[in-house]
């Protein structure tokens, strides 16, 4: 005789879980001790700081665990289910595009009009022309350069990855992996080596505040993305993927190549086209 648990349909209809109430409280205590230690206002506000965010780390690992458990374990992302996990990354990944799009929109807002008449203040900052009297640009065609044919080489890496899985060869996922994670390390670390020698400062001009805000951004996506593809590597080598279910890779190649496009933007636009003309004193 069935009983009142007995499942009747391909959905997963989740248990009731702690993590979003830890996580909605974790990041309330982390948004009011970094707000307080930026304004000064209070001497613990580091503490409170730490609080939240290892607050956010644990509900991170817990709610992921969670998951992994429902999909490894119990059997519960039948293929309705991973269709509607696929439409919700392709949501939170058209969020993020957005979300760049609004730096760009900052950006450009100021690049093309910098002696709009009608803004007294902007002329003020940018002198009347882009990229500001007084700021030396980046030479594109060195570190920028090298940086975006890293990031084409490590989707290179992540698509190959992508395709021993398929072909269920566990060494090509590995080592594929680890190249795509050694790649994300070494554009992180010469993107702070181009920042720590950068010739302006992101306070007191226009041009500092668009250009590490875009960039910046950017650069936390890719720690992100490393993080995500390291923990696709652990989960490799524990042989949780197969070639028919492994949705958690697939989510992290989405977000890499997300990430490789976004650059290939921002150096366009940014590095080339944003380095302008060096004009006279």
């Amino acid at each position: 005789m069935a009983t009142a648990h007995t499942k009747h349909h391909d959905y997963h209809l989740v248990d009731p879980s702690p993590w979003p109430v830890v996580g909605s409280i974790s990041a309330f205590i982390l948004a009011v001790g970094g707000i307080t230690w930026m304004h000064h206002m209070i001497s613990a506000a580091p503490v409170v700081f730490g609080i939240g965010v290892i607050g956010v780390l644990y509900t991170f690992v817990g709610w992921w665990r969670d998951v992994i458990r429902e999909a490894e374990y119990q059997g519960f992302h039948t293929r309705v289910v991973q269709i509607s996990h696929r439409y919700g990354m392709i949501l939170f990944i058209a969020s993020e595009v957005m979300f760049f799009v609004a730096w760009f929109w900052a950006y450009f807002n100021t690049a093309l009009f910098p002696d709009a008449v009608k803004d007294v203040a902007r002329v003020a900052f940018t002198g009347g022309v882009w990229p500001p009297k007084g700021i030396e640009t980046m030479d594109p065609w060195h570190l920028p350069l090298l940086n975006t044919l890293i990031l084409l080489t490590s989707g290179t890496t992540v698509t190959w990855a992508h395709h021993a899985l398929l072909e269920n060869d566990r060494q090509g996922v590995k080592w594929g992996l680890v190249l795509t994670i050694l790649l994300g390390i070494t554009f992180t670390c010469v993107q702070a080596w181009e920042y720590a020698h950068a010739a302006f400062h992101y306070t007191g001009n226009i041009y500092g505040a668009t250009f590490f805000m875009a960039t910046g951004f950017h650069g936390a996506h890719v720690i992100i993305g490393t993080i995500f593809l390291i923990v696709c590597l652990l989960r490799a080598m524990a042989g949780q993927f197969s070639p028919k279910q492994h949705l958690g890779f697939e989510f992290a190649a989405w977000y890499w190549h997300f990430v490789d496009v976004v650059w290939l933007f921002l150096f366009a636009c940014i590095y080339v086209w944003g380095a302008g003309v060096p004009h006279p004193e």
